[in-house]
């Protein structure tokens, strides 16, 4: 188990269209099989997101080393994670139906956010502070870069009077 804080955002939409992609295909089961058809359909679920969820690797390839606290070598993967999602954004914005991930906030957004994140823990505060405001800059509603700047500014604040 890891120490260092993680913030994951779950979308009901997403969750729900996950859900209807799991019942179709326990569907689809059901009619080539009418004895091994809810195994056939779950299997086939599962299979489906464990093979989408390569779509991601250097995504989840960065959580792993923020989870280590590896933060340095977590931020190229969340640079290259953002670089294919802003080359596929159809992607990241359609995630729900093509990735069955129910995550409310995109894969970029959570990039920019790691990056800024993993530069604060290594106690680089000029690049921190630099990836969240990019982060609002494109993600406008995102609370957790929003959060981030708040609490750098309060600490900035403490130390300079």
């Amino acid at each position: 188990m890891s120490k260092t804080p993680t913030v994951s955002q779950v979308s009901t939409p997403g969750s729900v269209i996950a859900l209807i992609i799991l019942a179709l295909l326990l569907f689809a089961g059901l009619l080539v099989s009418k004895d091994y058809g809810i195994f056939l359909g779950a299997s086939s679920f599962l299979i489906l997101r464990l093979l989408l969820r390569l779509i991601a690797r250097e995504h989840r390839r960065g959580l792993k080393l923020v989870s280590q606290q590896r933060f340095n070598e977590a931020i190229p993967h969340f640079l290259q994670s953002y670089d294919f999602f802003d080359q596929r954004r159809w992607l990241d914005n359609y995630r729900a139906i093509f990735l069955l991930s129910p995550s409310a906030i995109s894969y970029r957004e959570m990039a920019l956010n790691n990056v800024g994140f993993c530069y604060s823990q290594i106690g680089d505060g000029a690049n921190a502070r630099k990836y969240y405001e990019q982060c609002l800059a494109r993600f406008p509603q995102s609370g957790i870069a929003a959060a981030a700047l708040k609490m750098m500014n309060a600490a900035s604040e403490l130390r300079n009077p």
